[in-house]
């Protein structure tokens, strides 16, 4: 099974961000990953709407945006119109996950719901007919560079279990490396999220190979 690689623009040179994601896109990247932190859902701020606009016309590839802000919903229509293609919130961070879920939907956009690493799968085991994406944190979300959570192993395969024969893509964030990226593949993880991994060396194209 092939998987697609998203590498995490968390990890690129925020001073060339357009340049960096021409750069993975011709690289091999599947999917371009902007993770967007509000500093009160997790500890740290990264960008806003005006940023994955920007960064819009760089790329024809599929802006999968992780939202890691809370509330979430006064915000998901700026993203959408800033050229989002899928929008992940976190079950965590809205008190009504069916309604969020269908808002991303009415939009026109796929919907992806994220569970960070103490949350149970059965969070999400009544909203599965409303979402495209299943974002599992394998580290906790705020800061880039941490180490695998081994336990997202076991919660990648009840989801994959979960899922069944629904179209949902399963996609896994935090510590991804060529060294697990096979058993997080063998797992049931199809979308790979990696930050470090990839922009650790000046060789996007070599980095992406190794992972997939």
């Amino acid at each position: 099974m092939s998987v697609k690689i998203a590498p995490s623009i968390l990890s690129a040179d925020f001073a060339r961000l357009g340049e960096e994601v021409r750069a993975i896109d011709s690289a091999g990247a599947d999917y371009i990953h902007v993770d967007v932190m509000d500093g009160h859902f997790v500890p740290n701020l990264t960008i806003g709407p005006a940023v994955v606009k920007a960064l819009r016309p760089h790329t024809a590839k599929v802006f999968d945006v992780h939202l890691m802000i809370e509330p979430v919903d006064p915000y998901v229509q700026a993203f959408a119109d800033a050229g989002s293609d899928i929008i992940t919130v976190h079950a965590e961070a809205t008190r009504h996950l069916d309604r969020t879920l269908q808002l991303i939907r009415s939009l026109d956009r796929k919907a992806g719901v994220s569970l960070n690493p103490a949350t149970p799968e059965s969070a999400i085991a009544y909203v599965l007919d409303k979402v495209d994406l299943i974002l599992v944190m394998s580290v906790n979300p705020g800061f880039g560079g941490q180490s695998f959570i081994p336990a997202a192993l076991d919660k990648i395969r009840r989801l994959r279990d979960m899922v069944g024969s629904r179209s949902i893509e399963i996609e896994v964030d935090g510590g991804v490396t060529a060294d697990n990226a096979r058993s997080l593949a063998d797992a049931g993880a199809q979308v790979l999220v990696a930050g470090s991994a990839v922009f650790r060396t000046p060789d996007y194209r070599a980095n992406i190979a190794a992972l997939r």
